[in-house]
């Protein structure tokens, strides 16, 4: 019998059984060395925020991770801690960056982006991957603030779109 295709179906909303439990939204603890609050909120193409339980964010890299389902605005927060530069052979030295995946209604797939830091201006200017995005949209992917706070706005479609990346 030959293989039958299915359509496929988008993953929200977000009920949050198994996905969401205690201490997730922190991948190290608010006091750790170098620790960083990301926070901010999610919107759809007409600006609306994408509320709760109608999104999940993941952020990662390396050995940390930490998920957060939006609130009644749209606003997620995460704590994590801010990586150091990772040098690829052949193509040179990635700024520090953080993996972003966003899970929502009317997503068939999870979008996945990448926050870099916003004291990082040299170092992302010369990353290979952020060459790769046109030079107008590279802001898209850095958040905003400082000491300890930085913000994170992800906007799914329309004006200001986010830059996401194919898997």
């Amino acid at each position: 019998m030959g293989e039958v295709l299915s359509p496929s179906q988008t993953p929200g909303p977000m009920y949050g059984f198994a996905l969401i439990f205690d201490g997730c939204e922190r991948a190290v603890e608010p006091d750790s060395p170098g620790a960083v609050v990301v926070e901010r909120r999610i919107v759809d193409g007409e600006g609306e925020p994408v509320a709760y339980p109608d999104a999940i964010v993941e952020v990662w890299r390396g050995d940390q991770w930490a998920r957060s389902r939006t609130d009644g605005d749209g606003v997620f927060r995460v704590v994590v801690a801010k990586p150091v530069p990772s040098v690829l052979a052949d193509v040179g030295t990635e700024a520090p960056y953080l993996n972003v995946d966003v899970f929502a209604r009317g997503l068939l797939r999870a979008a996945q982006t990448r926050l870099y830091f916003p004291d990082e201006e040299a170092a992302n200017a010369s990353d290979p991957v952020m060459q790769l995005v046109p030079e107008e949209r590279r802001h898209t992917l850095v958040a905003d603030g400082g000491n300890g706070v930085l913000r994170f706005d992800i906007r799914l479609q329309g004006e200001d779109e986010t830059v996401f990346f194919a898997r």
